[in-house]
């Protein structure tokens, strides 16, 4: 890498580092490649925040010492495959891919989902809160147990906060090792994708998914108190930007782009405008006489002033050639394959460029946006 890794990752100059992920499904494998290549280099994020599938890789990330971390993703990764025969399938030409997705949604994924027999009942049958769904998410918990150390999952190193949403008042609520003991029925919570998987329950609130209501949570990291330095890196797996859809099949595919992106570029613009206006409020703070900034009402409006400084990097995952509205239960080898390695590839290069390193042009900006778009499209399963 071209840049002095004491320089790039300064802890004292950019704060904590920080690695928010998206929840996705298969596409999850994405934000595994981008760990790695983060590992290799050295960086250690002081704080993983996830949702669904985000929530189960940082869980990973989280719930080991540092050298066993990248051994569980990979287990992890390699346990949620296709069977032998739906990877057959998902290989063959024409509606292979499809094939291989049907037998994902009648038979379940080994290591994370199995179907619930009950389901069967009907749509009306009174299956009780936390049995009414189509799949048993029992393997995923089986998976997690056997991965994710309940010891170093609360340890602080690093920080771990996964989001889910309160199913009683729709509250997105994140649970957070700062304030809270950790233990997976917080992860399987924050995964728990309605009508699929069943809602679990904790202190007595049924919880569902987070993705249904925030996909993104960059907003706990925006939101912490107290504010500080931060090096933060997104990792967003649904691509917000695409081409205009010809078909049913197109759209139905970039209809989940738009609705899991959670209109992420909006909340960080929204984020640059009040960051800003938190700096003009210190900047003027300081400039004002002795006796005034003492007075009591004028020390409450200056509070809301914060000279911290927040570079986010976005990385975006890269739409695979072929893909469709069924990428998240693409659990094929290949797919899973092919989007670890440009969650590698993509990640080593903004390292290596380091863009936060730059001089910031605007010294009352509190907020520096890095954009990583993808590069070119990689090869993948072919489209039914």
């Amino acid at each position: 890498m071209s840049k002095d890794p004491l320089e790039r990752f300064n802890r004292e100059k950019y704060g904590q580092v920080v690695l928010v992920l998206q929840g996705g499904g298969a596409l999850g494998a994405y934000q595994a490649g981008v760990y790695q290549a983060m590992h290799e280099a050295g960086l250690r994020p002081d704080w993983v925040i996830g949702t669904s599938i985000g929530a189960i890789n940082a869980s990973l990330i989280a719930g080991n010492r540092p050298e066993n971390r990248l051994r569980a993703l990979r287990e992890f990764w390699r346990r949620i495959q296709y069977n032998d025969v739906a990877h057959w399938m998902s290989r063959l030409p024409g509606n292979g891919a499809m094939l291989a997705s049907s037998m994902t949604m009648l038979g379940g994924v080994p290591g994370f989902f199995k179907p619930n027999p009950f389901a069967w009942m009907g749509v009306h049958a009174p299956l009780g809160p936390e049995s009414a769904s189509f799949y048993d998410t029992t393997p995923l918990a089986r998976t997690l147990a056997d991965l994710v150390d309940p010891v170093a999952l609360n340890s602080g190193a690093p920080r771990l906060t996964v989001g889910a949403a309160k199913v009683s008042n729709a509250d997105m609520h994140y649970f957070d090792s700062r304030d809270t003991r950790l233990d997976l029925r917080h992860v399987l919570a924050s995964g728990a994708l309605p009508p699929a998987f069943p809602a679990v329950r904790i202190d007595g609130e049924l919880y569902w998914d987070g993705g249904i209501l925030s996909n993104t949570p960059v907003e706990a990291v925006f939101d912490d108190k107290p504010r500080r330095n931060g090096l933060v890196f997104a990792v967003h797996i649904w691509n917000p930007n695409g081409p205009e859809p010809n078909s049913v099949w197109d759209v139905m595919n970039r209809q989940k782009d738009l609705q899991y992106s959670s209109r992420s570029l909006s909340h960080i613009h929204r984020q640059q405008q009040i960051h800003k206006l938190r700096h003009i409020i210190g900047e003027l703070a300081g400039k004002l006489p002795a006796e005034l900034a003492a007075d009591p009402a004028v020390r409450e409006m200056t509070a809301y002033g914060c000279l911290t400084r927040m570079h986010v990097v976005r990385l975006m995952a890269p739409t695979l050639k072929g893909e469709s509205h069924l990428k998240d239960i693409d659990f094929s080898p290949d797919g899973i394959a092919a989007r670890w390695d440009a969650g590698y590839g993509e990640t080593l290069k903004v390292l290596d460029a380091a863009p936060w390193t730059a001089p910031v042009a605007d010294p009352l900006d509190g907020f520096i946006l890095h954009e990583a778009q993808a590069g070119e499209m990689v090869a993948a399963p072919a489209k039914p």
